[in-house]
């Protein structure tokens, strides 16, 4: 992963892959693994906020998305669910979510200050030294929590498609940092 502050000249982080099990990946949302038709919903099922605007529940398709990253971005106001169709095995790098008050509220970790979203919203900049990248192999998909900040879907194969649980307008809305 490539982080710039600015002025400074951009660096790379290599960071290993940790398996995506339900354990590893609760600071940043859910793995959901599939379950007995008939089952009633409960705590392994996702737990979705979608309150704030029209579902959208769709395939990407993806091509060319190797296992680097420059960009990380984050959803303030809706949890996002990604998982391959067919289980192919991809790579997501996470951060927690960063969502603050306001301006006024204290400087995070190694200076960092709150920034004013396009939509509207206060956050403080993922650490690059709180980055996570996780591995997602076989039938299941991640669902992550409001906030967080997540890179990728990335695989090694030259095109994945992935079907994605959002709002509407979320690509509207979202920021790129750099």
């Amino acid at each position: 992963m490539e982080h710039k502050q600015e002025g400074e000249q951009a660096g790379v982080v290599k960071l290993r892959a940790v398996e995506a099990t339900p354990e590893s990946f609760a600071p940043f949302g859910q793995v959901i693994a599939g379950s007995p038709d008939g089952d009633e919903f409960g705590p392994h099922d996702a737990q979705l906020d979608l309150s704030r605007g029209i579902p959208r529940f769709y395939i990407m398709k993806l091509q060319d998305r190797p296992l680097g990253f420059s960009t990380i971005t984050h959803h303030a106001s809706v949890t996002q669910c990604l998982g391959s169709i067919g289980g192919q095995d991809w790579y997501l790098g996470v951060a927690k979510p960063s969502i603050v008050d306001g301006p006024s509220e204290q400087s995070g970790p190694e200076g960092r200050i709150p920034l004013q979203s396009p939509a509207g919203h206060y956050y403080l900049p993922p650490d690059p030294a709180e980055v996570c990248v996780f591995r997602v192999s076989g039938p299941k998909f991640l669902k992550l929590n409001k906030g967080t900040w997540h890179a990728g879907p990335l695989f090694k194969a030259d095109a994945v498609d992935f079907y994605n649980l959002e709002l509407s307008n979320t690509n509207v809305s979202a920021k790129l940092l750099n």
